[in-house]
């Protein structure tokens, strides 16, 4: 039984939880649902509810004051909310994730979830944000059960096939550029990538130590092999000129005898 409840837990099939806030982490039912809210003691994951203000949020591609806004100029200014979030947020901890709702139903328009790499990130972070204001409103924040926002993500949304638009259940990511992405992000990733990368040169930098100490060997071991053939060589010739002497002696003792020899045959003939 147990078992059972702990493989349904945050499905569809769990009547108790309610899997929409086990997923995102909001409800469309609120503190009405029939189903538990579990909300966490402690999480990497903060909520801010309903933190961004688009600026046609009343009529799409409209301004407050009735002048239409083109697609650039939305962009611009969500790019900003970000950039203005994210290096707030960053003071307290590494940011992993900071996703940005770009749903319309009420329980999700304007959702701000920033996910830390440690929880007590996400706590300092919280705790500096309790009575805090942005843009002249108040900062709803809490802890988010949300740690995998794969599932909580449309997919039909992101291959751009979602029939339900903005009344979705499911968060639609509003995206930044890539450059601001690499801009932000890459402070907290960079500094590893150098460490890797300088970890790595410091493991590849003995290899051409031990070529060329290898290649010294290699050469030390050619001049002594050259040392060693003119040593054998000079002691050849060196014998030779030793080995000279008594050949030069057994030459003048040849040459007496045969001068002897001839001084006989002479003495004969005479």
């Amino acid at each position: 039984m147990a078992e059972h409840l702990a493989s349904i837990f945050g499905t569809e099939k769990d009547r108790v939880n309610c899997p929409f806030y086990f997923k995102i982490g909001a409800c469309r039912h609120g503190d009405r649902c029939s189903r538990l809210h579990n909300r966490p003691t402690i999480s990497p994951t903060l909520l801010l509810s309903n933190m961004y203000q688009r600026p046609d949020m009343i009529t799409p591609g409209v301004d407050a004051q009735g002048q239409p806004i083109s697609p650039r100029t939305l962009q611009s200014h969500f790019e900003d909310f970000y950039e203005d979030i994210f290096e707030e947020l960053g003071k307290f901890g590494e940011i992993e994730t900071l996703n940005v709702c770009d749903n319309l139903a009420d329980h999700m328009i304007g959702n701000v979830y920033v996910q830390f790499r440690e929880e007590d990130q996400a706590a300092a972070a919280l705790g500096a944000l309790q009575g805090r204001f942005y843009s002249g409103r108040p900062i709803i924040a809490d802890f988010s059960p949300v740690t995998d926002f794969r599932e909580a993500t449309c997919r039909q949304f992101e291959e751009e096939s979602c029939n339900r638009g903005g009344y979705c259940n499911f968060m639609h990511v509003k995206m930044i550029g890539r450059e601001l992405r690499r801009q932000l992000f890459g402070k907290f990733h960079n500094p590893r990538r150098r460490r890797k990368s300088r970890s790595r040169s410091r493991s590849r930098s003995p290899k051409p130590i031990r070529r060329e100490r290898e290649r010294e060997k290699d050469r030390g071991s050619e001049h002594r092999s050259r040392d060693r053939r003119q040593d054998d060589e000079g002691g050849r010739g060196g014998r030779r000129r030793s080995r000279s002497p008594p050949s030069a002696r057994e030459g003048s003792e040849e040459r007496r005898a045969r001068i002897e020899q001839w001084n006989r045959e002479r003495e004969g003939k005479i």
